[in-house]
């Protein structure tokens, strides 16, 4: 007998609980979903080809279930988007169900159309829901922009790009020797997934503060929420500089998210540097930053930041910083180095061994600069003996001055406007900076990446302090 009688218990809930389920969606106008946005922004996509994939949120906020009677995607350039909702694929969708208190995604990706236009043009669509008979929608936009794209390009002759269009560049884009290739001031080159520029001949990349020249990856929009894929490492390989190129010019050049940064390779002590930066920002590499072995570098008012390996290795040659910025805020991992690395400086103090290259230790000066971040400020706390000099320079570490560093200020925080945990990165200089005016005018720069001179008491690092607007 007590074996029926749970039996029917069994029954009797499992039939109440049917009933509860059935008669559990609302069916007032009033209970309507809740999107995580009106608008799904879906940024820059390169056109004529698959988008990355954006997404948001349906939100149920209600005491019963919701059942969405009908989604579809709306509007004359509808054609363009795809869409996919709690799991499923396609362009409408009937009876959807969104539990009380529950939530569903929806993912949305898009192919766009040659636009009629060289700047980023708006596409807009929508998607409809119809609940409760009410019609509520998210409106789905794209910047579509047109690209021109290069694929395993060599460049053979003197060769110009212009800035009319971006360029997006698959396997490689090298220049050969004896070919020099020109940049023009705001270009745009985006590189492929472990796409490099390798250059044998000369790169003259001269972009001006009103219009730099970019060298990113070919990543657009967010990795999640706000955060963009600019700050992101490892999206292509580099810029690499071979034995045989010589006469390289940057000037006002931003590369960025590479796997090792821009690596100068060279064969031995030369008249000329082999690479000539100004105002360039070199910043979100895996590797180093900057990289140069038995060769010779000068670099005037450049950022160099966020080294996952290190910022700066200097391998042998003769090279010159003057106005520059070390700030290593890397996110993504544990900074492996220190900001500014040297290797064959000298021989070794206990054996009296080199690295059998032959060739001449290096000679380094560093001056007016700002060494300051997370990790080492240099692989070598002690440089007597050594052709590395730092004058007027701002270092994290404690230290004097002797006859490597002299006027330096040690221990000092140069108050930057970077906030790591926001993934802010500006390394402009607080009005209460200690590098404000702290700079030695006989070392000579014109004015910043921004613009601004530097005046008759510069300060110290690649950029001038300006009064912040609000």
């Amino acid at each position: 007998m007590k074996t029926i009688i749970t039996f029917l218990a069994i029954i009797a809930v499992s039939l109440g609980l049917a009933s509860c389920i059935e008669d559990g969606f609302s069916t007032s106008p009033s209970d309507q979903p809740v999107f995580s946005t009106d608008t799904l922004r879906m940024g820059v996509i390169f056109t004529e080809e698959p988008s990355p994939t954006s997404r948001f949120m349906v939100y149920n906020p209600h005491a019963k279930s919701l059942s969405v009677s009908d989604i579809r995607l709306s509007g004359e350039n509808s054609r363009f988007f795809r869409v996919n909702v709690d799991g499923i694929s396609g362009s409408s969708f009937a009876n959807v169900e969104i539990r009380s208190k529950d939530s569903i995604f929806v993912f949305v990706e898009a192919t766009l159309p040659a636009v009629d236009a060289n700047v980023p043009t708006a596409i807009e669509a929508k998607l409809d829901f119809t609940t409760n008979g009410v019609v509520s929608s998210v409106v789905l936009r794209a910047d579509g922009q047109n690209v021109r794209r290069l694929s395993a390009a060599t460049i053979e002759t003197d060769t110009r790009l212009d800035a009319s269009l971006p360029y997006q560049i698959f396997d490689s884009l090298v220049v050969a020797p004896g070919a020099t290739l020109t940049i023009a001031p705001g270009t745009t080159l985006c590189f492929h997934d472990k796409a490099e520029l390798i250059v044998r001949g000369s790169l003259h990349a001269e972009g001006t503060a009103e219009q730099p020249i970019v060298m990113t990856g070919d990543r657009t929009g967010n990795v999640v929420g706000d955060i963009s894929f600019d700050i992101m490492s490892r999206q292509w390989g580099g810029v690499y500089f071979a034995p045989s190129s010589i006469g390289n010019r940057l000037a006002h050049t931003d590369i960025r998210n590479t796997w090792y940064g821009v690596a100068v390779e060279g064969e031995g002590p030369s008249e000329t540097p082999a690479l000539t930066m100004l105002n360039c920002r070199l910043h979100n590499s895996a590797g180093h930053v900057l990289e140069a072995v038995h060769s010779a570098v000068e670099a005037t008012g450049c950022e160099f930041a966020e080294g996952g390996s290190g910022l700066v290795y200097l391998h042998g040659g003769h090279h010159s910083f003057n106005h520059c910025t070390f700030a290593n805020n890397y996110l993504f991992a544990a900074i492996s180095g220190p900001a500014i690395g040297f290797g064959h400086i000298s021989s070794d103090p206990k054996t009296g061994l080199d690295d059998d290259s032959g060739l001449p230790y290096l000679s380094a000066d560093i001056t007016n600069s700002i060494i300051y971040g997370l990790g080492a400020d240099l692989s070598h706390g002690d440089l007597e003996g050594t052709d590395a000099r730092l004058h007027r320079c701002l270092l994290k570490s404690e230290g004097s001055d002797d006859d490597n560093f002299t006027e330096c200020i040690w221990d000092s925080d140069p108050l930057y406007y970077t906030v790591r945990s926001d993934y802010f990165f500006d390394y402009r200089i607080k009005p209460e900076s200690p590098a404000i005016g702290a700079a030695d005018p006989s070392y000579p720069a014109p004015t910043d990446a921004y613009g601004l001179p530097r005046g008759a008491t510069p300060d110290l690092g690649a950029y001038v302090f300006s009064e912040p607007s609000e």
